[in-house]
């Protein structure tokens, strides 16, 4: 997909704040990127493409360096509908900063067709309003690690597998002291912007929280409350192992 948006840019007009934007489709795109290439993309992305795509009526929720692959980042894009997303992206994709910066972000990209199209599992769980990010070449803001779980289902999550988050992995979840700061299952609309493929027919439930060190997560599958409540209960809906991403935040990400 490295080269398919050869023919692409962005506008930086009207620029609404990023906390307006209502997170009710996210995009969790997961990037391969060549070889020893990782901080360059990360410090051209930090520097040209968070305010110009937040200047066309998107959000960029955070972005982070996989803690696991040295050659993965990990980005979070939301946008209010649908409709708002191929506006967005068009205007994104064929305006003027994209165009600028393309030849150049490019060929740092292996694959970036590693990519959820998601809504909210439930009312309240998308994303909050955006805290506020570095400002380019400001100190670092101290940070955490947030994790991904992307959880494998057998069957569309909603039947059966958001109720289960809600009533008893939440829950334990919370209880273990993380918190949960969204959950999401696919968005079922056709994708309306195929320059960027999405993957489809995936079953899935994606749940975020925030951890200061990998005890926090051992606290959480050794408690009680997980152990009794959601174990024993998790072989019913997972096709397979859920994948876990530890999201080590970006200098001007603002989620951290």
């Amino acid at each position: 997909m490295a080269g398919l948006l050869a023919s692409c840019g962005a506008s930086a007009a009207g620029a609404p704040a990023a906390a307006s934007v209502d997170s009710n489709v996210l995009e969790l795109r997961q990037y391969q990127i060549v070889d020893g290439k990782r901080d360059a993309f990360v410090s051209l992305f930090d520097r040209l493409f968070v305010e110009s795509q937040e200047a066309l009526g998107m959000r960029v929720v955070g972005q982070f360096r996989d803690t696991s692959d040295p050659n993965r980042f990990v980005w979070l894009r939301s946008f209010p509908d649908m409709a708002a997303r191929e506006k967005g992206l068009n205007a994104f994709y064929f305006g003027p900063v994209w165009k600028a910066h393309r030849d150049e972000a490019n060929p740092m990209l292996e694959d970036n067709d590693n990519v959820l199209l998601l809504r909210p599992a439930a009312a309240g769980l998308g994303f909050g309003p955006a805290a506020p990010r570095a400002e380019p070449g400001a100190a670092e803001p101290p940070r955490g690690t947030v994790v991904a779980t992307i959880e494998y289902l057998w069957k569309k999550p909603d039947e059966g597998f958001t109720a289960f988050f809600a009533e008893h992995m939440k829950p334990a979840i919370e209880a273990a002291g993380l918190p949960v700061l969204a959950a999401y299952v696919p968005e079922e609309s056709p994708n309306n912007f195929p320059r960027l493929p999405v993957r489809a027919d995936t079953k899935v439930l994606v749940w975020f929280t925030r951890v200061d060190g990998p005890a926090a997560l051992q606290r959480l599958h050794r408690s009680l409350l997980w152990r009794s409540e959601v174990v024993p209960a998790l072989h019913r809906f997972e096709e397979r192992q859920p994948q876990q991403l530890l999201l080590d935040p970006t200098p001007r990400s603002a989620l951290r």
